[in-house]
């Protein structure tokens, strides 16, 4: 369980770089579009196609990581006034219901990726990009997801039948 859970973190790491490099990317092609639209009076075709795209990744890649490091944010309202146990089980249903959400999505995500592939579908603007490489990143990061909720509602039934509460949040390295 730990070489998968190991594996799984590497993968995320990865993933919530690459949509670093989006994100970086698309302010770059955002920042010369306004340059260039300000000062030379031509804007950088596409910069909306790609912007659009890469902000899948932007989100779907951080997910399973933030996940993994108990980043998300959270309402605590009931949580703080029960104990170890009814954290726990809070934990479990939390995740449980996470898991049937992304599982729906990644279900909706993977007709469309394939409704896409096989119309060959592309955005509608200056610069046509191809829909299915954002619709294979959003399955990809809700798998990746899927995955950690997995083994994160394993853990939280571990937790409730020891008795123990939800570990605090890893510190980013």
């Amino acid at each position: 369980m730990r070489t998968f859970s190991a594996w799984l973190a590497r993968l995320a790491l990865w993933l919530l770089l690459l949509g670093a490099v989006g994100m970086i990317a698309a302010m770059l092609v955002g920042v010369a579009d306004v340059a260039g639209t300000e000062f030379l009076g031509r804007p950088v075709l596409g910069t909306l196609e790609f912007t659009e795209s890469t902000m899948v990744l932007v989100v779907f890649g951080a997910l399973a990581y933030a996940q993994q490091r108990r980043s998300h944010i959270r309402v605590e309202l009931l949580y703080s006034s029960v104990g170890p146990r009814g954290k726990s089980f809070m934990e479990a249903v939390t995740h449980i219901v996470a898991f049937l959400f992304f599982a729906l999505v990644l279900w909706q995500g993977y007709v469309e990726l394939i409704y896409s592939w096989e119309i060959k579908e592309s955005t509608m603007g200056s610069v046509r990009f191809p829909l299915y490489p954002a619709r294979i990143l959003l399955s990809f990061g809700a798998v990746l997801l899927i995955l950690q909720l997995v083994l994160d509602v394993i853990a939280d039934f571990g937790r409730m039948r020891r008795g123990e509460g939800r570990p605090h949040a890893i510190a980013p390295r």
